[in-house]
């Protein structure tokens, strides 16, 4: 049997994603040929990535996924200002970062992947960090090409602080291609009230 690579994710309304493309424009301003940017089509919030999972194991994820979203309610997120992993000087990932004042999001996440232990997968190692990737640097760029698109890109005066409500999880399907990784949602689970 054949496994699917899937994630756990919290897709984002249109209106987010023209904010997305706006940003992603003005850092291709740099004319940086070494960045592989990502779509604003396919930005999301990453809460969990599966790997490759059997096709039975679909329905008890969505499972855990309903039991997380019945305690929690729709709440507010905000993007906030780009930033890079791991820092400016040395970029590899470039990314927006989200607001989340009131801890939802971190909270939300924390119930899935504690609820997704019993089901064989390991929690994370390094604590969530929400973010939003716009684009990677390719493996042949230098160190001194990053450090410039770092400055550069700091330089810049960019606080998009676009605010939208999250109303459900999703899990996903990834399928690699060398244009890119196409997803497919196999389950959207609402959240309470939603």
């Amino acid at each position: 049997m054949e496994g699917i690579r899937c994630f756990i994710a919290i897709e984002l309304p249109p209106e987010v994603k023209t904010a997305l493309d706006f940003l992603e424009e003005r850092l291709k301003e740099g004319r940086h040929p070494f960045i592989k940017w990502v779509s604003p089509e396919s930005i999301h919030i990453t809460l969990k990535f599966l790997g490759n999972i059997s096709p039975d194991a679909v329905t008890p994820i969505a499972d855990t996924l309903v039991q997380s979203a019945k305690v929690t309610k729709p709440f507010e997120l905000r993007i906030g200002n780009p930033g890079a992993f791991p820092n400016w000087r040395r970029p590899q990932v470039v990314w927006v970062g989200i607001e989340d004042k009131a801890n939802k999001l971190i909270l939300l996440q924390k119930s899935i992947e504690e609820r997704l232990i019993p089901l064989g997968f390991k929690p994370e190692s390094r604590p969530f960090t929400p973010h939003l990737t716009l684009g990677r640097l390719r493996e042949n760029s230098s160190h001194h090409e990053g450090g410039e698109f770092g400055k550069w890109a700091c330089s810049l005066h960019m606080d998009p602080q676009h605010p939208f409500t999250v109303e459900s999880l999703s899990l996903m399907e990834s399928t690699l291609t060398p244009k890119g990784a196409i997803h497919t949602r196999l389950k959207s689970i609402h959240l309470l009230n939603s």
